[in-house]
């Protein structure tokens, strides 16, 4: 692989990156250094910096339909900038709902809402239009909630990873789980490989596919887990069976009825109708805890799968296939490419272009640009 394409213009370590859809090779990425900065592949140094104080920040996204607007998180506060606005960098908009540290952020594809997960095992739905809470998803986790996306093709529905190695779905018109994936729980088909790290399985981060790409992905989740595992679950899979579940319970009043309506579950691969790979070790997966995962935004979009991790490898996998039928046997029907960085991997995204198409944020203030064709 050629070398690495460096970016400078943060003074502290990058912590995020976001991609633009509709500009490829525009790319924002975020700091320790509570700065914002803008490059364009087509030019040498950095194209604009936005400082937006001392606080680290610790997400982005954009506004669907509108890349001149960005959400930012950074502490406990949500702020909305529009780029195009003077050098003040005053917000559009300020959210202080959350009352710990935020992590994540993320909008939905109508921009009508935005989530924000913290350190409390919190998600605030903010209704942007409104410019109001929505409403508090809460009790679903019980340690910090560490990562949060919107269903595109469900519109009342997001999806949190926590450190409690949960994954929880929610409706979020009524504010409650109703689907628990415990990645703690004993896992007799999927138990680590020999030569597979330890830690607990804490949910990283998580990502699904865009409207865009559901043909070539499915409708599916990717989870970045602390024990080194990248697990591609088939969400609709997981609901039709919670469902099943459910239905078969007696219900005598509302009480138990509305017990019956969240599952937890540790099932594996193909038990009642499901669907999930287990990305380890074994196919030559990470061998310690990954940190992010990304749909690819080049070749044929969602059809790839990236990882980043502790290990200071990043891997494209190619699984799409695999998800109505068996678990690959081994990594050379899976792992596409292997990248060997010097650091560890704090965030990554891909853009749409043939070129300098995977930017990487490792735990120093340079952020790398490689090209995976």
């Amino acid at each position: 692989m050629a070398e690495a394409r460096r970016l400078r213009g943060h003074k502290a370590t990058a912590t995020c990156c976001i991609a633009s859809r509709d500009r490829p090779g525009l790319v924002a990425t975020s700091g320790e250094d509570g700065c914002i900065c803008w490059f364009d592949m087509r030019c040498k140094d950095v194209v604009l910096t936005m400082d937006l104080g001392v606080n680290p920040i610790s997400s982005l996204c954009f506004k669907p339909g509108n890349e001149d607007i960005i959400y930012v998180s950074s502490g406990l506060e949500v702020k909305c900038f529009d780029v195009h606005l003077a050098d003040a960098w005053k917000p559009l908009e300020s959210y202080n709902y959350n009352k710990e540290e935020i992590n994540q952020i993320a909008c939905n594809s109508k921009s009508s809402f935005l989530a924000s997960a913290d350190d409390d095992g919190d998600v605030k739905i903010i209704d942007i239009r409104q410019k109001c809470l929505y409403k508090t998803l809460r009790a679903g986790h019980t340690s910090i909630c560490s990562s949060v996306q919107f269903l595109p093709w469900r519109p009342w529905e997001v999806i949190t990873g926590g450190l409690d190695s949960k994954l929880v779905m929610w409706d979020f018109s009524k504010g409650r789980p109703y689907k628990i994936v415990d990645f703690g729980m004993p896992d007799m088909e999927n138990s680590s490989s020999a030569g597979q790290c330890l830690n607990p399985a804490f949910v990283h981060a998580i990502a699904v596919p865009e409207v865009d790409m559901l043909e070539k992905s499915g409708k599916i989740c990717v989870v970045a887990r602390g024990d080194g595992v990248v697990d591609v679950i088939n969400i609709e899979s997981e609901l039709a069976a919670a469902q099943s579940k459910t239905s078969l319970k007696p219900q005598k009043g509302s009480k138990s009825k509305s017990k019956g309506s969240v599952s937890t579950v540790a099932e594996t691969l193909n038990q009642n109708g499901r669907k999930r790979l287990h990305l380890d070790y074994s196919l030559g997966g990470h061998t310690a805890s990954v940190s992010c995962v990304a749909f690819a935004l080049f070749g044929e979009r969602g059809k790839s799968i990236i990882s980043g991790g502790n290990d200071k490898t990043v891997k494209v996998w190619g699984c799409s296939r695999y998800l109505d039928a068996e678990q690959p046997s081994s990594s050379n029907d899976v792992l596409h490419l292997n990248i060997n960085l010097s650091k560890k991997v704090n965030w990554l995204c891909t853009t749409p272009a043939d070129s300098e198409n995977l930017v990487i944020c490792d735990t120093t203030k340079v952020v790398k640009v490689y090209t995976v064709s």
